[in-house]
């Protein structure tokens, strides 16, 4: 499956596996991935470098498991070794992505190595909710960035008239005391260091 083109910045996510056998392996696939990849005309470290990494720390595990004196210790250089020529790669490849953006997941993926997730942020919108308990609504605008206040007002016969409710420092409030069963309109306004903004569009909720 392709994978889609994006206009953000692409990264590299490098878990490495802390089994010795484990990251071994891992790190046989990437060489296996980016061995004769014309994305990656010349990785620093060199791919030989980083199979010498893998072969040195293969030879050692076995000395390490039978516990032969000084092994474990020599195992335990021979993985860092490792870890660290692969944080080399790492950053060779996150180059390389970052040279290209629009295509950066799949140059990251081609070389057999995950790209790290970023969450998707939708942008708030201004919502009303049901409040914890009967009567209460709960009201979520738009922030309008640092050192802002907000305005709320709510109406209870069509937008004909408006009440104000008490402005806070954070965009979300908590209007209480309505009537279960009415229909109420919301809105808010910003407050910034350039004024008051211009009122929102309503929102409508049935009270419970």
């Amino acid at each position: 499956m392709s994978t889609p083109k994006t206009s953000h910045r692409s990264i590299v996510s490098l878990k490495l596996p802390r089994a010795p056998t484990a990251l071994t392996a891992f790190a046989t696939g990437i060489v296996k991935a980016m061995t004769g990849n014309p994305l990656f005309p010349a990785p620093v470290p060199t791919l030989a470098a980083v199979t010498q990494a893998i072969g040195d720390l293969t030879a050692a595990e076995p000395a390490a498991l039978s516990r032969i004196k000084g092994a474990v210790t020599t195992r335990n250089e021979k993985l860092t070794a490792l870890v660290a020529i692969l944080q080399q790669l790492k950053a060779y490849v996150q180059a390389t992505a970052d040279a290209n953006v629009e295509n950066g997941a799949s140059i990251i993926e081609s070389a057999g190595i995950g790209v790290r997730k970023t969450p998707v942020r939708t942008p708030r919108v201004f919502a009303a909710a049901p409040g914890a308990v009967s009567g209460s609504v709960k009201l979520v605008a738009r922030s309008a960035g640092a050192r802002s206040s907000y305005e709320w007002d709510y109406s209870l016969d069509g937008g004909k008239t408006w009440v104000t409710a008490p402005a806070t420092l954070q965009a979300k409030t908590t209007v209480a005391g309505l009537t279960p069963g009415a229909t109420v309109q919301f809105r808010y306004r910003p407050v910034t260091k350039a004024g008051e903004g211009d009122w929102s569009q309503t929102v409508v909720l049935l009270i419970k």
